[in-house]
């Protein structure tokens, strides 16, 4: 019998949850495949079977567990199942179902059902195994418009649901940065139309020779370093009586993985290309989404980025984090008239907002940061020499 124990994660993590069991008691496992998930206070992990063998589940989920705790044991000496000899082959004999667009999967007659209406297959919630809509969703969708399928009308039923070690590690940290930190913060606008020219003109060619999308995070990444290392303030922090600046930008990504906020760190982002960050985010969103972050990824970071954007908000205070004295916060690209020269036109238009720890950072360094930011993305062929290339040019 092989006992599986919790492994050392990190020199500040004593203590994890146990989140979930992906086999159930008894269950045959090979060797190296994933059995549980272990959640800290800041990331997810996985628990890998040693030996191939029976599963015996000693924890059970929303256990507290401690570095060298026993989570399982396996018996490598049980004799291994018929089933478990060829599993392809019932993965094989399953076929998938009808679907009436490529991301919805229905039964055959809600599939009917549907083209016969003309429904829209997005709008009608999935009951059955994996989400797959079912004869009595479509039906429930058409007898209560306006309601979920398999929605109990006039309910007054609650739920209540532990909290987890990641969610705590947020909630604290959050009302930490309101109470400790003197936090403020300053807003402006960016017209997006030079950007999104130069997203439509390049974003093919780009693609086919980095194998990267062009997105908008390595335009404000660029921009943020190029302002950090003017405004060195913004790029520090208090340590004790200590004020920390930084000659490097390792840049805090905000990201929504399914456990809950997370912000993993691009680590000297200011010497970086285009292309390299954008490898750099779409490699940590990734691994966000599927619980993959290491502690390396989630620790440290001078200053963050969060993008409410993707979410369709329009304007918000980011809340700074610490121990980080400023946060960028991007917002929902929405066509707007302005006054351009004495006319109004018709512009996108991108409401930014820096929300920085007044302690150390003052309204000149704050506001000076911002509108940096906001000429190097109007302008975003001063990214390449941080300044007007006419003025390169002329050595001005």
């Amino acid at each position: 019998m092989i006992s599986i124990k919790v492994p050392t994660i990190g020199e500040s993590i004593s203590e994890v949850t146990l989140a979930k069991w992906l086999k159930p008691d008894g269950a045959w496992v090979e060797r190296d495949e994933v059995i549980c998930e272990l959640e800290s206070e800041k990331a997810t992990f996985e628990l890998n079977a040693e030996q191939a063998g029976v599963l015996k589940i000693k924890a059970q989920e929303g256990d507290t567990l401690h570095i060298g705790d026993v989570a399982c044991e396996i018996d490598e000496t049980a004799e291994r199942p018929a089933e478990a000899v060829a599993p392809n082959l019932v993965e094989k004999a399953s076929t998938p179902a009808p679907t009436v667009a490529s991301d919805v999967k229905t039964t055959p007659l809600a599939h009917n059902i549907i083209e016969a209406q003309n429904l829209d297959a997005h709008k009608i919630q999935g009951t059955g195994s994996l989400g797959r809509i079912t004869k009595s969703d479509v039906l429930s969708s058409m007898q209560k418009p306006g309601t979920l399928p398999a929605t109990t009308l006039f309910s007054r039923q609650e739920k209540r649901e532990k909290m987890s070690n990641l969610r705590k590690t947020i909630s604290r940290r959050l009302v930490e940065a309101k109470n400790a930190t003197a936090m403020l913060t300053t807003f402006n606008e960016v017209d997006m139309s030079a950007i999104m020219s130069l997203r439509t003109k390049y974003k093919d060619a780009f693609k086919e020779k980095h194998q990267v999308g062009l997105g908008f995070m390595s335009f404000f990444t660029k921009a943020v370093c190029i302002a950090l290392q003017e405004w060195k303030a913004v790029n520090a922090y208090i340590d004790g009586d200590e004020i920390v600046y930084h000659d490097y930008c390792d840049v805090s990504i905000a990201v929504s993985a399914p456990k809950g906020l997370v912000v993993p760190v691009i680590r000297n982002a200011e010497s970086l290309s285009m292309a390299e960050i954008e490898k750099a985010v779409s490699g940590l969103a990734k691994n966000a989404k599927e619980n993959k972050l290491t502690i390396e990824e989630m620790t440290g970071g001078t200053f963050t980025i969060t993008n409410g954007g993707v979410f369709g908000s329009l304007l918000s205070t980011p809340i700074i984090n610490i121990p980080q004295s400023a946060i960028l916060g991007m917002h929902k690209i929405q066509e707007r008239p302005i006054a351009v020269n004495g006319q109004v036109e018709i512009r996108p238009m991108m409401y930014v907002a820096l929300s920085y720890d007044h302690r150390i950072i003052d309204g000149r360094e704050s506001v000076g940061f911002l509108v940096r930011v906001k000429e190097l993305l109007e302008n975003p062929t001063m990214l390449l020499a941080a300044q007007d290339p006419a003025k390169l040019l002329l050595e001005l």
